[in-house]
């Protein structure tokens, strides 16, 4: 399937749910209260691309989900290659990562604000905390996934381990790494989110979710919300797949299938 056909795929797909949306409230088969018919959401989301203090908190969410983010990238990255590459150390964390993965992120807001306060600091901590498995867990698999044969032939030739890492290592782990910073992506975007929702003051998009949930008929802004929510995160999506299909197209070319030999050549060896 081309690019262009999953392209209108997904327009397609988005378009039968709209008018799905649109269909069951207009036939009031559910309160309008409950749920507002899908155009009142569009317009209003669309209307709030013009308030200046709705974009402030969206730009708030987006810098504390590119901090959180970026630093999960940063322990992560090289962490996953010491435990890649010192497989005794690796052992002896195992259990300590395999404790900690499964924590939700969420479960852990009252004691992260607990500790440090319900700012900025807090949240960050909690996204770094949640996007840094994904990316952590895709560089230890990327690096024991790396051609062997590629890293003797460096050590025949008398290169160090550094030079190994460098030149073999980790150009054979950036894809699975791009691909675990992908998820984590979106898993720091619905932290972004969720922490501010749950903490109910501050800046954010989650910030204006959470006080139009307690406001009489803000259904329709709770909705609105959400579809900015929902947008972000398809764009952001959109973009780390563009830049890792750019960056390492070698990766995600399918080799030529091997050729079945035909009646002919059957016959030619018998």
């Amino acid at each position: 399937m081309t690019r262009r056909q999953e392209l209108l795929l997904g327009v397609l797909g988005a378009v039968l749910a709209f008018g799905a949306c649109e269909a069951v409230s207009r036939a009031g088969l559910v309160r309008r209260s409950y749920l507002p018919p899908a155009s009142d959401v569009l317009a209003r989301a669309a209307q709030l691309a013009g308030d200046r203090a709705f974009l402030d908190g969206v730009g708030a969410t987006l810098r504390a989900w590119a901090l959180g983010l970026g630093l999960a990238c940063a322990i992560a990255v090289p962490l996953g290659l010491l435990l890649g590459a010192v497989p005794l150390l690796d052992a002896a964390l195992r259990a300590i990562v395999e404790f900690l993965r499964p924590l939700p992120s969420v479960a852990l807001i009252p004691l992260v604000s607990l500790l440090l306060g319900s700012g900025t600091t807090a949240e960050v901590t909690l996204i770094a905390y949640a996007s840094l498995w994904p990316v952590l867990f895709n560089t230890v698999y990327g690096l024991a996934e790396t051609d062997p044969l590629a890293k003797d032939t460096l050590r025949t030739f008398g290169f160090g381990r550094l030079a190994v890492l460098l030149r073999v290592e980790l150009p054979g782990t950036a894809p699975f790494i791009a691909a675990g910073v992908r998820i984590s992506a979106a898993v720091a975007l619905i932290l972004a989110v969720a922490s501010e929702i749950l903490s109910g003051f501050g800046q954010g998009l989650g910030i204006f979710i959470a006080q139009a949930e307690t406001a009489t008929d803000g259904t329709r802004d709770v909705l609105a919300g959400v579809v900015w929510a929902g947008t972000l995160g398809l764009v952001i999506n959109g973009v780390l797949v563009g830049a890792e299909r750019r960056l390492f197209r070698w990766a995600h070319e399918t080799p030529p299938a091997r050729r079945q030999p035909g009646p002919e050549r059957q016959e030619a060896r018998t």
